[in-house]
């Protein structure tokens, strides 16, 4: 900043040297600095003569200055003669410092002056650049305004935030709407290299029509008005001193800054500027409207319509969300990398730049110049190209040696983390345990203040560095060889993490606690991913606790396959045994999810002797009821159920209520495959109060769903439907989709079981729209629950259930409206729906009633040949209902028969 000399013209009306050589600098676009550097000279010379303290410089400094400034003709003469002190003509005023020189500038009228060019549509006496096209800062434009014109607002504001993430522009939305509240006026002036606290203050007094610094408080003259100060990283001591001054001299004033990081003063409020909200990786693929509701693809969009007339079409769209993910909602990076959308499509662009998002740099300029455009990087300076690196180096400079070190550990998370997450993360290596607690608030409060970190929402998981701040940090790491101590360090974070979590995925907390691991699943995979090349120990601790939410969300076959190659790796050979006992359970888990039991019997069992003889009994309940699911998938159902039953009398007799609900639950299912609905329905009973009496309200509503399915089968189908849809309340609250398509599946079948086919129809419309949104979106354990079958212990089933059940109301309805050859085809479809799954009840049903549709010999041997195979007998109706078909047909139905309770 430059600001006019504080003498006055001389009596003779002539300008002197100081006021040419500041008005010829200005009008050039240099600061004091860029002069000094061009000319060859210090920029102390440039200051003591624009200053008048030299006053008769050395000609071969007026020649190095003229030649610097190509003055020419008049201009040199002029400045020639100033310099051996003759008397020049008087020049014309130049603008002041932080406005653009040239015509669009006007100086700015005496306060209370009529209207001019320079004057707001209110009236009210402005000197400030003309506003910017802003997205996406509504809120902060409101919020800023309420506060900078309220009674007792703060008196100076401080806009902090990382380059290019759009603090001036939105300096300068707010000071548009603020002179127009403010009697006094708004004008702005844009710091310079190497200013000090009087250049500033003449500055502020120029801008607001004065000629001296005490001028100030006589024009605004008790008024409030509002001052700007762009840029004050480039002399944030000289700002600070400024400010002291201004708030003891003109209390009116409200100040409003702009800086990469806090100005230090009295009363100063702090408002770090975030990137824009980015479209979330679960959105993909989403509708144009839905994207262009996200300010940085908005953003992104608008930039790219400057270059190519073509707005994205749908092949497009997934690269837009991606890049506007990638560059972090970092209005420099966007404009930046949209402006590559001339020549390259978005695909393109993402294929070309999604990994060097740092190296995206401006086109050089043919010449520098200050200016409200330049105080942030987003053109080039003195001709050279700015990186986004460039940008971010800047902010990371600014940080204390110890700052840059915790800042390069953070680097590490891939997502949002938590502060308890941090203080692991940033643990002394002496202490890596953390039994000694490192506070990380003061840091995280500074990366805030200076715009390197970002804080969103109200839960845990709020704190994430900007994209490129990460990705800088982590090349540091590198640099400083600290990366795979980071990597280390950050997978042992998170397998802490896991271990806290996992006992909460069997308990009351299960929902509270997979939300908690959905937010961590990018560092977690991450963690993963690291911990598998240099430390696979750790890596299998990470996995072994995961099993259980790996089901839960549909990724089972991911999951064994990382269980199974860490279990493989001769690294981990000599790991506890306990630890590699409970990644061979997870294995087997998640088998029995996806056809792969058989080949995972024999490990299970020997997990189950380990805990056996070392005495675990948590080991042996988990490796019992593992084992009762792959026996359940490989058709061994006799011994499906004894393993219940030692679950049962192993619970029971160490009292662990929850084991006990979970093996009675298995059991109901069990009494259900052998027709004793009765006995299902003791059980479940059972379920529920054992349940009730731990306070694992999800087993409960679970138990609640297997009721209404038994009162279904038992014919009570307008208990059933109740039931039902009581327990969809349940689940809603609970937000678990994979048992809401299950209660859904048995409300609808009930309801076109009792002739009620309109109410049946609607069911299952939002049974399908429930499947195809879960599947669209990820939620939940996708396409992997049974709707119809039993889910004991939160067990998936295979992925085309729910089509099963679909197709079983289907048929139904068709029954009901007497279409038998419409109805057979639905129960062919739900048949070839459940066909090698291990909801076997599901396909039983379904062969019932294409049988009972068609009497197909084939059909009854079929049947007869899935209830030896899966140990299911028919239920009293069923055989009732078949009984007539077999008499005619002369079929036995062998295994088919029901059974004798």
């Amino acid at each position: 900043m430059a600001p006019d000399h504080d003498r006055p013209p001389g009596v003779d009306g002539r300008t002197g040297l100081s006021d040419l050589l500041r008005a010829y600098r200005r009008t050039a676009g240099l600061t004091q600095a860029e002069l000094a550097s061009r000319a060859g000279i210090g920029v102390r010379t440039v200051r003591d003569l624009e200053r008048g303290r030299s006053a008769r410089p050395q000609r071969t400094t007026v020649e190095l200055l003229t030649g610097a400034l190509d003055l020419a003709g008049p201009a040199l003469a002029e400045f020639t003669a100033a310099a051996r002190g003759a008397a020049p003509a008087r020049s014309a005023p130049a603008p002041p410092e932080g406005l653009a020189a040239g015509p669009s500038w006007h100086p700015p009228p005496p306060v209370g002056a009529g209207p001019s060019s320079a004057a707001h549509s209110a009236g009210t006496p402005i000197a400030l650049p003309p506003p910017v096209e802003l997205i996406g800062r509504e809120r902060d434009v409101a919020e800023l305004v309420e506060l900078l014109t309220a009674g007792h607002g703060p008196p100076v504001v401080s806009l902090v935030g990382l380059a290019g993430v759009g603090k001036t522009a939105l300096a300068l939305a707010v000071a548009h709407a603020v002179a127009g509240r403010a009697p006094g006026g708004a004008a702005g002036v844009l710091v310079g290299e190497g200013s000090d606290a009087a250049d500033v203050l003449s500055a502020v007094a120029a801008v607001f029509g004065g000629a001296r610094p005490p001028d100030l408080a006589v024009r605004l003259a008790g008024r409030q008005a509002l001052l700007l100060i762009d840029a004050v990283e480039r002399a944030p001591d000289a700002v600070a001193e400024a400010l002291h001054r201004l708030a003891r001299a003109v209390p009116t004033l409200r100040i409003l800054v702009t800086g990469r990081h806090p100005v230090g003063v009295p009363g100063e409020r702090v408002w770090p500027v975030p990137p824009l909200d980015v479209p979330p990786p679960e959105l993909d693929p989403a509708e144009p409207d839905v994207l262009a509701g996200y300010p940085a693809v908005a953003l992104f969009t608008a930039r790219l319509a400057r270059v190519r007339r073509e707005p994205p079409d749908p092949a497009e769209l997934p690269a837009l969300a991606a890049l506007a993910r990638r560059l972090g909602g970092l209005p420099l990076a966007i404009e930046l990398m949209a402006a590559r959308g001339r020549i390259l499509d978005l695909n393109e662009l993402l294929d070309r730049y999604g990994d060097r998002v740092l190296d995206l740099a401006t086109s050089p300029l043919p010449a520098p110049g200050p200016g409200w455009a330049a105080s942030e990087p987003g053109g080039a300076v003195g001709g050279a190209p700015v990186t986004l690196r460039d940008a971010v180096a800047a902010s990371y400079r600014l940080l204390a040696p110890d700052e840059r070190a915790a800042l390069r550990r953070l680097s590490a998370f891939r997502n949002r983390w938590s502060v308890e997450l941090a203080e692991e993360m940033l643990a002394d290596d002496a202490d890596p345990d953390g039994t000694v607690s490192v506070d990380p608030v003061p840091l995280l409060d500074r990366l805030l203040q200076l715009g390197l970190l970002s804080v969103r929402g109200v839960g845990p998981f709020r704190f994430r560095l900007l994209d490129a701040v990460r990705e800088f940090a982590a090349e540091q790491a590198i640099g400083a060889g600290e990366l795979s101590v980071v990597r280390r360090r950050h997978a042992d974070v998170f397998a802490r993490l896991v271990a806290r979590t996992v006992v909460e995925l069997a308990g009351s907390q299960l929902t509270s606690a997979v939300r908690r691991l959905d937010e961590a699943a990018g560092d977690i995979t991450a963690a993963l991913a690291h911990a598998a090349v240099d430390d696979p120990v750790t890596a299998l601790r990470l996995a072994a606790g995961l099993a259980r939410w790996w089901r839960f969300r549909g990724r089972n076959v991911l999951g064994r396959q990382w269980l199974r190659r860490l279990l493989a790796d001769p690294r981990t050979a000599d790991a506890d045994p306990m630890l590699r006992a409970w990644a061979v359970l997870g294995v087997a888990r998640l088998a029995a999810e996806h056809g792969a039991a058989e080949q995972e019997l024999p490990a299970a069992r020997g997990a189950w002797a380990v805990f056996h003889r070392v005495g675990d009994v948590t080991g042996e309940l988990e490796a019992r009821t593992v084992l009762g699911a792959l026996l359940v998938a490989t058709d061994a159902h006799d011994e499906a159920r004894e393993q219940a039953l030692a679950v049962l009398s192993l619970a029971t007799r160490h009292k662990r209520v929850r084991d006990m609900a979970v093996a009675q639950n298995n059991l109901a299912w069990h009494e259900t495959r052998l027709g004793d609905l009765a006995g299902a329905r003791r059980r479940l009973a059972a379920v529920d109060r054992l349940a009730a009496q731990c306070g694992e309200r999800r087993l409960r509503v679970l138990a609640r769903a297997n009721l209404a399915e038994v009162s279904r089968l038992e014919g009570r189908y307008a208990d059933a439907v109740a039931q039902g849809r009581r327990v969809l309340a349940g689940v809603a609250e609970l937000g678990d989709p994979g048992h809401r398509r299950r209660a859904l599946g048995t409300v609808g079948l009930a309801l076109a079981q009792d002739g009620r086919p309109d109410e049946a129809t609607e069911v299952l419309s939002g049974l399908r729209s429930c499947v195809a949104g879960d599947a669209t979106l990820g939620a939940g354990p996708a396409g992997v629950r049974s709707v119809l079958g039993w889910d004991a212990c939160g067990r998936g089933g295979e992925a085309r259930v729910e089509e099963a059940a679909c197709a079983l109301i289907e048929a139904n309805i068709a029954l009901h409206r007497g279409d038998r050859d419409l109805a057979a085809e639905w129960f062919a479809a739900a048949v070839d729906a459940g066909a090698g799954g291990r909801h076997r009840r599901d396909v039983v049903e379904a062969l019932v009633g294409l049988a009972a549709s068609v009497g197909d010999a084939e059909v009854f041997d079929r049947l007869d040949r899935v209830c030896r195979e899966s140990g299911i007998s028919l239920l009293p109706r069923e055989v009732a209902q078949l009984a007539p078909l077999r008499s005619a047909s002369g079929h036995d139905l062998g295994r088919c028969g029901a059974a004798e309770r």
